[in-house]
């Protein structure tokens, strides 16, 4: 016997979970950024804190950054990340 068990509330005639003003060419994108520069914080000698004062952004975005909450940044919040790492000092917008 199966011990496999189907929650009840989970019917194959449900419709797809769907989340309203979600641009998965943006999500993509964010996603892509925060790999880079997860990467980059793991192999560059700079501290949170210092990516944070360099970036312009409260400590607690870098925290979410590497807590993979990518919901809590913006592109561009992730750009001025990768800018501030990349070239060492001010970041500037692509």
């Amino acid at each position: 016997m199966s011990t496999a068990r189907h929650p009840a509330h989970a019917e194959p005639t449900d419709p797809p979970r769907s989340s309203p003003g979600l641009d998965v060419r943006d999500l993509e994108k964010r996603t892509r950024l925060m790999r880079i520069i997860t990467r980059l914080i793991a192999v560059s000698d700079l501290g949170s804190r210092e990516i944070a004062r360099r970036a312009g952004l409260p400590m607690q975005k870098i925290s979410d950054l590497l807590s993979g909450k990518l919901e809590h940044l913006s592109i561009d919040e992730l750009r001025l990340v990768y800018h501030s790492i990349e070239t060492g000092g001010s970041p500037t917008p692509p």
